[in-house]
């Protein structure tokens, strides 16, 4: 979004309608031996009660210490658990209409449970996986407190990779919660009324399935989990400029904004269409982009169809827009040999980590239109990408807010840039207390990262 009086994303989700859309599994018992979170002390964290862990699942290990039901590990240099034995039909009615099917086969991967190094109040996970025609995906978070018990399974996605008569519409599960947490859209949070509860384990659990007859096998590459618990802060301290002063990613430039009013469908163009714009540049930085084939749906007349294409393939049918978190890496990683993952960062010395080494980054935030120089909106909620950085330490953005491909290029000013990136609460134009992302970022990645990028990406510990 890049408008200046939108609904916040979590008022839109709070009055949305309720969608039913349970599956009829039993649930699997957790791994009787917790495993600890994995932890990588790096640069740039602002303060102390920061606490940010990121836990994945994408090495052979990874996927051998999981609970195997009807799964087996996938062949080749590419490591993830594929669907190879169903293990019975569950029962599944899309809620948008997008198939008839009702009745399908399933497999399932269950990840140990993962302790966390400190208490969180927030999980934001992520995945990649591959769905071909007639499978598809539904991908489960569980989480346990610190004052004992542990919350359901939520569903954080019931996902595929395409969107034909065969599969059920991508979407979301509102409606979620148990007294201590609920799910937003694509995040388990604490409740204001869970008193001195908080969330000291998370883990998930992936369910693969496909259509009776249908001998297509989905594949999952990655499960990932960002656990988090930021200070209630307006402002964070400023980190100076570093090692990617005078970087640039050299992206491809487009604007959400000459695609207004195109394919109401998928909720308009134009402001809805920030996420699927940023993760079609930084995409296509990284040399992937849709065949002819794949946009030969979209209308003649209409340039840059590939934009057209990822919102079509990043549309949450619940959510009703574009801006799912997860959906959008789901779709980048969709790409042969790429990854995406969904986390936080706690500075912008850790981004420029990132840049420095040739790995942009897609950021949400909120804003005044007076609090960022050079925009020229301000935003209740709107991604844009981060590129680079002036000789000076002044961020470069390819903003898909931008009124046409040539205004897309934006250098802000470093300090109110990083503010309202990591800033978890901020006042809107009546002068009301709401919610900043904290941080929250998209980060886009080839199987095979140069050294250099390897090195990036595990100081921060994403591996």
């Amino acid at each position: 979004m890049s408008s200046s009086t939108p609904a916040s994303r979590r008022t839109v989700l709070v009055t949305a309608v309720t969608a039913a859309a349970g599956l009829a599994l039993a649930a699997s018992p957790a791994l009787a031996v917790p495993v600890r979170g994995r932890t990588t002390g790096v640069p740039g964290t602002p303060t102390e009660s920061d606490t940010i862990s990121r836990h994945s699942w994408t090495s052979r290990r990874d996927w051998r210490a999981g609970l195997h039901e009807g799964v087996a590990p996938t062949p080749g240099r590419r490591a993830g658990v594929r669907l190879r034995t169903p293990q019975g039909t569950v029962d599944y009615q899309d809620p948008h209409g997008g198939t008839t099917t009702t009745v399908w086969e399933y497999a399932r991967w269950t990840g140990p449970v993962r302790v966390l190094p400190q208490p969180a109040t927030e999980v934001l996970p992520s995945w990649n996986a591959h769905t071909p025609p007639g499978t598809w995906l539904r991908v489960e978070v569980r989480v346990g407190y610190t004052t004992g018990g542990r919350s359901p399974w939520y569903v954080l996605g019931v996902w595929a990779s395409g969107d034909g008569p065969d599969v059920p519409r991508r979407t979301s599960v509102d409606g979620q919660k148990d007294g201590v947490t609920s799910v937003w859209t694509d995040t388990v949070t604490l409740d204001d009324s869970a008193g001195r509860a908080r969330i000291g384990s998370v883990q998930l659990r992936a369910v693969l399935l496909r259509a009776p007859g249908c001998d297509a096998v989905p594949v999952l590459w990655r499960l990932a989990a960002t656990a988090s618990a930021l200070p209630d802060r307006f402002e964070v301290p400023p980190a100076p400029p570093g090692l990617a002063s005078g970087v640039e990613a050299r992206v491809p430039h487009y604007s959400q904004n000459v695609h207004i009013g195109r394919y109401p469908e998928y909720d308009n163009g134009g402001e809805a269409w920030c996420s699927p714009t940023s993760t079609q540049m930084i995409t296509e930085y990284w040399g992937r982009r849709p065949t002819p084939e794949e946009l030969a749906w979209v209308r003649p007349e209409y340039d840059d169809p590939q934009v057209c294409h990822a919102a079509r393939r990043t549309y949450d049918y619940q959510y009703g827009g574009c801006g799912n978190w997860p959906f959008n890496t789901a779709y980048a990683a969709s790409y042969r040999d790429m990854q995406g993952v969904v986390t936080r960062l706690a500075s912008l010395e850790q981004a420029e980590l990132l840049v420095a080494a040739g790995i942009p980054l897609i950021t949400s935030q909120s804003f005044l239109a007076k609090e960022l120089d050079g925009a020229g909106y301000g935003t209740a909620g709107h991604l844009m990408t981060l590129v680079g950085f002036t000789d000076e330490g002044d961020v470069i953005s390819a903003d898909p807010a931008g009124r046409n491909n040539a205004d897309v290029r934006r250098t802000y000013p470093r300090r109110a840039w990083e503010n309202i990136w990591l800033r978890t609460k901020r006042y809107n134009e009546n002068g009301q207390v709401r919610s900043g992302t904290g941080g929250v970022c998209y980060v886009l990645f080839p199987l095979r990262p140069s050294a250099a990028q390897r090195h990036a990406l595990h100081a921060l510990g994403i591996r």
